[in-house]
């Protein structure tokens, strides 16, 4: 996900677990606080090596070289819990400081009327609730169902998407 105005996420499954990176461009925490840009202290030192390729995937590094991230997770499969590093925000920055609960809060509400309210607010359109819902079951993609949300796109220009993130048509 990537919205434009520099914040973005990435989630990856892997054989190894789940990894999750994210950056909130108006973060305290964020790399470029510092000159020259650097991560912030703690945010990849616990990572497991199976999850460290990932954290320097080109697509998560700016055009230097650094990694964007203000928010790093993961879980490996036999893991219970969700970890991160030890990250320590400074004290006037209280909340969501790093940015994770804005930028996951709509992949953990898990609802299609709560992506329904952020397409409402954030791209300006409604699509109908049975639409959004027909996505979030993982019901087969159609040429209907691609145009009740966007009359511009056809089925066809989403093949390459479609192939790499494994939805059904």
């Amino acid at each position: 996900m990537k919205d434009g105005s520099g914040n973005d996420y990435v989630v990856v499954f892997s054989e190894s677990g789940i990894y999750a990176q994210a950056t909130y461009h108006e973060s305290p925490i964020n790399a470029y606080r510092v000159s020259p840009p650097a991560p912030w202290p703690g945010l990849f030192d616990s990572l497991p090596q199976a999850f460290r390729p990932f954290a320097q995937e080109v697509a998560f590094l700016d055009h230097n070289g650094v990694q964007r991230a203000t928010v790093c997770l993961w879980r490996e499969r036999t893991d219970s819990e969700w970890k991160c590093g030890n990250v320590q925000v400074p004290d006037q920055d209280e909340g969501d400081a790093d940015g994770a609960e804005w930028l996951f809060g709509l992949l953990l509400e898990g609802r299609a009327e709560a992506y329904l309210e952020f397409a409402e607010e954030y791209y300006e359109v409604a699509p109908a609730l049975e639409v959004v819902q027909h996505v979030y079951d993982l019901k087969p993609l159609t040429q209907d169902i691609v145009s009740a949300l966007n009359p511009a796109v056809r089925l066809e220009d989403l093949a390459e998407e479609i192939a790499q993130i494994g939805y059904p048509v």
